[in-house]
């Protein structure tokens, strides 16, 4: 019985190993060498600045951000904005990571320009009384000649995670309306919203074993399935009617910590963060069905959070590369500070003879790549022989920490990134600025 116990032991430790022990090694054992700060644009001391509100400081603890694009008839971009997600309550409510102390602080919705650089809060019209507001991951559609855009967005309320349902105005811009709260069986853990039309989204689920279980089991088995990585999440993809009834079903099951989700601009791929593993999973979308299938994987040099889309179909995809610093940050540990990452994720383009460079690559043993880093991804993560990972930005924590989103504008060139337990929004310009 010892032996049949044992042999079974071993083979499901050399199944977890086999599966999860990079990122294991590489994020939880490792800390990485990582330098102050780094900027593929140029010096971050004079590139990069962060964006902070000198009112009332609750610019902070911001997990998500997006562009809401204003289009004429023709879709050109005539007036670009910054949406972001922040919650200055976030270290006493947590549902993903803990505490889950105080619900009742307010989360906050913030606008910016980046046509003249102003940044104002969004307040929350006809928002239910006594109904909480934690926003975490949302999605915006565009406004297409001054016409109104939907937006949804998870919100991690006190009793449940529900998806709140609002209308953007480009006459108020500082205003958003509230439609409707989403409530399902199905939202275990709801974390971030692609939209595929006004009114429907791809849906991430980040963990099975949630924090909000009975303690201690709450903060023991969600922390097993963060760290231990076994594939028991999903993305579902939702339709709203007009009666505010949904349509649900699974679109991906299987992944590891589904985290951010992100539809490309052509609308036929879509990319969603493994944070366990340590990967973005692609998949090709029927845009007739909104059926998922696997694609390609792409392992990156941190655990991922959110993902991104710019201009150019590019994938920017942001984390953490160190769990332990991370989470010493949650647990309010004085001193410490939890390293920043984001790279850019591009596919690489066939040669003549139908073969990607990656693949050449592949082919002759290269596996040397993002050689302009202070501290390669190549140093940790394996070369992709579909795509060219390179880093945008890099930090120890001390000139910016919990990197959770990064967005570049292809128009003016400049890079965002929000930070989950900062204060502030990191922006990084391509020329030198007076700072």
């Amino acid at each position: 019985m010892f032996y049949k116990f044992a042999a079974v032991l071993t083979t499901l430790l050399a199944i977890y190993v086999y599966r999860s022990g990079r990122a294991f090694f590489h994020h939880v054992f490792t800390v990485p060498d990582l330098p102050k700060g780094y900027f593929v644009g140029g010096d971050y001391r004079n590139h990069c600045v962060v964006i902070k509100d000198k009112k009332d400081n609750r610019l902070n603890h911001c997990e998500h951000m997006l562009f809401w694009d204003h289009l004429d008839e023709e879709d050109h971009v005539t007036n670009r904005f910054i949406l972001l997600s922040c919650d200055p309550g976030r270290r006493e409510w947590n549902t993903v990571m803990g505490p889950m102390y105080d619900p009742d602080p307010f989360g906050q919705l913030w606008i910016y320009s980046t046509e003249t650089g102003s940044l104002s809060p969004v307040s929350l019209a006809n928002y239910p009384e006594g109904h909480d507001f934690h926003p975490v991951g949302f999605d915006v559609y565009p406004s297409k000649a001054g016409a109104p855009s939907n937006l949804f967005l998870v919100n991690h309320a006190r009793e449940n995670s529900t998806i709140e349902q609002f209308v953007l105005d480009p006459a108020q811009p500082t205003v958003a309306t509230h439609v409707r709260t989403l409530t399902s069986s199905y939202f275990v853990a709801p974390n971030s919203v692609s939209l595929s039309s006004p009114t429907s989204f791809y849906l991430t689920n980040d963990h099975l074993m949630t924090y909000r279980l009975p303690r201690p089991f709450g903060s023991i088995l969600s922390t097993i399935e963060t760290i231990g990585g076994p594939p028991l999440t999903w993305v579902a993809h939702v339709t709203v009617l007009p009666d505010g009834s949904i349509e649900h079903k699974f679109a991906a099951l299987g992944i590891a910590f589904a985290n951010g989700v992100a539809l490309s601009r052509d609308g036929l791929r879509l990319a969603v963060a493994s944070s366990s593993m340590a990967k973005v999973h692609f998949y090709k979308r029927d845009p007739s069905t909104d059926d998922l299938t696997p694609d390609r994987d792409v392992i990156v040099p941190f655990g991922p959070d959110n993902v991104m889309y710019d201009d150019d179909d590019t994938l920017i995809v942001a984390g953490h590369p160190h769990f332990p610093s991370f989470v010493a940050v949650v647990e309010n540990k004085p001193g410490a500070k939890v390293p920043s990452w984001a790279v850019s994720i591009r596919p690489f383009a066939a040669n003549e003879d139908g073969e990607s460079e990656g693949q050449k690559n592949s082919h002759s043993k290269k596996t040397g790549y993002d050689s302009r880093a202070p501290l390669s991804a190549s140093a940790i993560a394996p070369a992709s022989s579909t795509d060219e990972v390179e880093t945008i930005f890099q930090s120890d924590g001390s000139v910016y920490g919990t990197a959770t989103t990064g967005l570049i504008d292809s128009r003016t060139g400049a890079f965002y990134l929000t930070g989950l337990y900062e204060d502030g929004v990191l922006v990084c310009y391509p020329e030198p600025r007076s700072i």
